[in-house]
Parts: structure tokens; sequence; C-alpha cells
């Protein structure tokens, strides 16, 4: 079901009777509960910084009696840097919009029957519509946090961005298929030079870049093979996915082997071994539906055969499973790519907002009336904060 853009008129957003259901989930886990355990940082700078440091290793570093004192040695720091993106929505409904709540869509041909159900539960379409901006402006948030793109522009020709947990963390990182890149595509066919897949394999994008139709992280199945190309459907034996004309893609054929513990035990190791996961309150796996379910499955036997319990992360109620690590959080996270599971040190993350003078963080403002309509805004500037990039790792490629 597709929006509108421009000015929404009684022509374009017609009403309906009964019961509203969201067609699109709202839910935004890893916002919700940094957010939570936060309430969020502030910056006045559209760059922030924030300072990292380590010690030496420790050993049994004895003096004699008597002697000088040691050579004098010092802890350097370093800093990390990200940068605030703007989110900015606008929402323009007509006067006759917002008075006619009592027009009801019908058939436009016989025989004209309207099926009731009640009057039209929409009876502030202004407030309704710049609700559903403020919550897709916290959906793109969720996505840009786990899988921004870092950009710091030179000029304002093109836009900041943030740099989402997935690009920062560089150390602890396992991969069970390798990335192809190099890819592109033509209307319904990806070229990529020898490789190597079958038709009905499953692959997994990580860069899209201006196809349409495919979003970077969700499963797609290949479909007429060449030995240079390929298309890609939805599902098994489906409709061909017209993806227009673009380069830069990329993509991992992922891994056919059924998750293990000790899969998980490594990534996990690797993370504790650099300081992460240390804090069991907020220790916690996050994945998509795929992943929890091999997750659910891998450890359903271990430990005892442990039954799940849940734990309250920054108002987020989080399901738990045991591990050699202690009983880490799971999160559920639509946003993360189904082929992925990241271990995160939730305490170490957080949003960081640039406060406007005299309007907040977030705020939706009244425009400037142009015509017999109302119109507003809705704008706010947030950035990913994560702390040390060491306490957080990535398994990824993992079967789909």
């Amino acid at each position: 079901m597709a929006g509108i853009t421009g000015l929404g008129t009684t022509f374009n957003l017609p009403n309906y009777t009964g019961q509203l259901f969201a067609l699109t989930p709202e839910d935004t886990p890893l916002l919700s509960a940094i957010g939570g355990l936060t309430g969020g940082g502030q910056t006045t700078s559209t760059e922030f910084e924030w300072q990292t440091y380590d010690l030496r290793d420790p050993g049994q570093r004895t003096k004699v009696e008597g002697a000088d004192a040691p050579t004098a040695e010092e802890r350097t720091r370093g800093n990390v840097t990200n940068v605030v993106q703007i989110h900015h929505e606008a929402v323009s409904v007509s006067y006759t919009k917002q008075a006619a709540v009592g027009n009801l869509a019908s058939p436009q041909s016989a025989p004209y029957n309207h099926p009731g159900g009640g009057p039209n539960p929409v009876t502030n379409e202004m407030d309704w519509q710049v609700v559903q901006a403020i919550k897709s402006i916290a959906l793109d948030v969720n996505w840009s946090f786990w899988n921004g793109q870092y950009q710091k522009p030179t000029t304002n020709a093109s836009a900041r961005q943030t740099k989402g947990l997935l690009a920062a963390i560089t150390t602890n990182r396992i991969a069970k298929a390798a990335t192809v890149t190099g890819a592109s595509s033509a209307t319904d066919t990806v070229t990529s030079t020898a490789h190597g897949l079958s038709n009905d394999d499953k692959i997994v994008f990580r860069n899209t870049g201006v196809a349409t139709n495919i979003v970077a992280g969700r499963v797609y199945y290949v479909r007429d093979v060449a030995a240079n190309t390929f298309k890609v459907a939805t599902s098994l034996g489906g409709t061909a996915l017209t993806l227009g004309t673009a380069t830069g893609l990329s993509y991992v054929e992922p891994w056919t082997t059924d998750l293990s513990t000790d899969h998980v035990s490594d990534i996990m190791q690797m993370c504790y071994d650099n300081g992460g996961l240390s804090e069991q309150s907020t220790a916690t796996l996050a994945c998509n539906s795929i992943q929890k379910r091999a997750l659910t499955k891998a450890f359903g036997n271990a430990y005892g055969k442990f039954q799940e319990t849940t734990r309250n992360v920054g108002g987020l109620d989080l399901t738990t499973i045991v591990t050699d690590f202690g009983t880490l959080n799971v999160m559920l996270d639509r946003h993360l790519p189904q082929d992925m599971i990241v271990p995160v040190s939730l305490e170490q993350l957080m949003p960081v907002l640039l406060n406007i003078p005299g309007k907040g963080v977030f705020f939706e403002e009244e425009l400037a009336k142009t015509g017999a309509s109302e119109r507003s805004q809705i704008y706010g500037e947030i950035g990913l904060k994560w702390g040390n990039e060491r306490a957080h790792g990535v398994l990824e490629g993992l079967k789909v």
C-alpha cells in the first residue's frame, strides 16, 4: 500500500470504517533499549567525539628493595567520532480533508454497497498523519543505528550519514561466507562474473546501490542462472524482480551449515576477550527472525534443556538464554540482516542528539500557510555513539 507525496486531500486519502490495523511493524528494539538505558546524549556540534584508552597487559612486574623509581609509563588515549544525521519530514492536509471525517470511500461500480462497520476511527487526520511520520522516523533511526554507512560531507551538497554499529565493528568479526562485490543490474538481471550460483540458491544483498525492489539484509532466491548473470525473486520459484540499472551491488551466498552453540560461543569469546559482554544485564545477542529460530534450536538442548526467561532492559522486555558467557539477552530486530548474529554490549551504546535552540532535540512545528491546508514539519538530528567497538561483534554469512 503506497503512500502519497504532497497535499493530502479527500481524493488521495480516502476514509474507511472499522478497526484500524498497521501493516508495517512499528517496533524499534535497539533505539528503544539504548534510549531507555541512557536517556540519550546531547551535542552542540554536527560531529561528536568520545575517547578510548587501554591498559598494558598484566604481569608479575616486581621490583627489588632499594631500587630507584622505574622509568615513567603513561597510557595514550584515542578518539572516535561520528556525525548526527538529519531526519526531516513534512505533513500537509487540506482543510476539506480535515473536516470531512464522515466521507467514506465506496466501490465506484455496481452494486455501490458500502460494507459499514462503524464510524471512521481517524477523527483528526492531521494529528494521525503526524504520528505516522514520527513512527517512520523512529524506524529510520533504528535501521540507521544498525546499517548506517558513514558520510561526513565537505559541503552541503550531500547529507551527513551516521555510522551504524555493523560498520563500526571491525575487530570481532567472523564471516561464514565471502561477500561478492562489483555486481551490477539492468532491468531484472544481475551481472556478477563467474558467480557460481545455481537456481534456487539463497543470497543476501549487502549493498543495493540505487537498485529498486531489493533491500539489503533480506533473503532472495536465485533463478534464471547463466555463467555471469542471474535474476532474483522474493520466494522460491517466484517472479523475477525488476531491479533497474545499478552498479556497486554486493551480496553473500550464506553458509549451509546449521548453527551450533560453538559457532555462537566463538564470536562471544572474541567479544569477551576484548572487554565486551561483561555486564550481564546488558550483554545481548541481536538477530532477525531466521537466526532467532536458529539460536533457539541450537541452545534448546544445551545447559540442561534451558527454558527462556525475560529481562527488562531500558524498558524493553527481552528473552534470555544461558551461554558459556552468562545469561544473555536476545534482541529480535527486523532491521538486522537475516544472516547475522550480533553480540552487543548495550551499556556502551547511546543515541546522541543535536539540541536546536528554543525547539529541542526532536520537534514538530507548524509551517507557514500557503493555501487552504495545514502544514507542519517534524525535525531532529541524531547519531549513534557505540563506545568501544571491540565490546561488540558480528557473526555473518550464517545459514538462512
